[in-house]
């Protein structure tokens, strides 16, 4: 019965169009009344500890940089250095799109902001040189999904924080996860060019090429004082985030010069309404996440899922197709601050790495950006490329298959994901 009222005013809430944020709200407050321990005063300090974290800080400064890279000139450079490696051959643009995608997202970690910069450059490019638009379109989305898996990431940052994961960790763990996506991602482009009728523009000298990594240097130098940072326990992942907002701030002003002090403050107001919508999800979450604990709903779903406890892969199966399930219909925070605090318990007691368990939740999570009908980066890439939900969503489809085919070959392997970030990890 638990369950069913928290799940059932969640949904309800959801169903009347009130804000997630806001149904969050709604279904902790039923939750409460159900469990007779209504009180507003401990509504209002689990809200307001909900936000109250340190590591969280990592939100709102990665936000910031991923404004100012696509604003002071980062992004551009690096899709024009990936146009000088591989824009000569046949489909060179969605090859482009994909190691752009992957460069972007060491750089922002957030899907939304990787696939709308990917969208505005590239959508057009792709279309005069004779793509189909809603399969370029949608290979973008796809790409944009790599966003919150390669590390620095916004998703592996709130999981870390739900589940008490280390952070620097989970980070490390998702740098070959994320690049087999973008390996899929790759071949199944391939596939479907192959008969396309494109002609590849000239290739690149050597000298275009060496002069397009001149103009990329800076930006690529940032995922590597991050990474390098993280592994040598220079900087925690929160600090990580302020080194990006400066770093880019700096190569944005001073070395790029796209920017100007007057562009400063439009800059910090959109990252300022963006984090401010993550931070209060995460803020609203943590009222229902405390009265889970409470309602022991973790041995409950335990219980339910006795069956799958005694093999591994088949429990990681079972957990996998439920956030795909979910993923169709909530956004990528609000699952992640709704699952998290059920799931953990269940990972933990039939002894599953929870770092390994963690890259694999947020990888399922980040699909469920381009999964119909709700699909974020969908609506991103729709609105800025000016095409149909539909056409965008046709184009996904093929991409969007590949993906899940990556995570459930990890769920199969462990061993794809734990090694690495052993070797990363030390």
């Amino acid at each position: 019965m638990t369950i069913l009222v928290f799940v059932g005013s969640l949904l309800l809430a959801m169903a009347m169009g009130i804000p997630i944020a806001f149904s969050l709200l709604a279904s902790g407050v039923a939750l409460m009344w159900h469990l007779d321990l209504f009180d507003a005063q401990i509504l209002t300090q689990n809200v307001i500890g909900g936000a109250d974290s340190f590591p969280l800080l990592a939100v709102p400064f990665f936000m910031l940089a991923g404004e100012i890279m696509n604003v002071g000139g980062l992004s551009k450079r690096i899709v024009d250095f990936a146009l000088a490696l591989v824009g000569h051959v046949k489909g060179g643009l969605g090859y482009v799109t994909i190691m752009a995608g992957c460069l972007l997202s060491a750089l922002s970690g957030s899907a939304v902001a990787d696939a709308a910069a990917l969208t505005a450059l590239l959508l057009p490019m792709m279309v005069r040189a004779g793509h189909d638009k809603p399969r370029a379109a949608g290979l973008i989305a796809a790409t944009g999904v790599i966003g919150p898996v390669i590390p620095p990431s916004i998703g592996l940052v709130i999981f870390g924080v739900a589940a008490n994961v280390s952070i620097s960790k989970l980070f490390l763990a998702a740098i070959v996860p994320g690049l087999l996506i973008g390996g899929a991602l790759w071949i199944t482009w391939a596939w479907l060019v192959r008969r396309e009728k494109i002609v590849p523009p000239p290739r690149k000298s050597s000298a275009e090429i060496a002069a397009a990594f001149r103009n990329a240097l800076w930006a690529l130098m940032l995922p590597v004082i991050i990474l390098v940072g993280l592994r040598m326990g220079v900087f925690t992942p929160t600090e990580a985030a302020v080194v990006a907002a400066v770093y880019a701030l700096f190569v944005s002003t001073v070395v790029y010069r796209e920017i100007t002090w007057r562009d400063l403050y439009a800059i910090f107001v959109n990252a300022a309404k963006t984090s401010a919508i993550v931070m209060f999800l995460i803020a609203a979450a943590m009222v229902s996440a405390w009265l889970i604990t409470v309602a022991d709903l973790p041995s409950k779903i335990v219980g339910m899922l006795q069956p799958f406890m005694g093999n591994q892969m088949l429990l990681m199966i079972a957990i996998m197709v439920l956030v795909m399930v979910v993923g169709t219909a909530m956004d990528m925070t609000p699952t992640i601050l709704i699952l998290t605090p059920v799931l953990m318990p269940v990972v933990k007691a039939a002894g599953i790495d929870p770092v390994y368990f963690g890259v694999l939740f947020i990888i399922n999570n980040s699909i469920g950006l381009v999964t119909p009908p709700v699909g974020t980066v969908l609506n991103v890439v729709a609105g800025v490329g000016k095409i149909s939900m539909d056409d965008v969503t046709r184009g996904v489809v093929p991409f969007m298959l590949a993906e899940f085919a990556i995570l459930f070959v990890m769920v199969a392997f462990p061993q794809l994901v734990i090694v690495p970030a052993r070797w990363f990890g030390g």
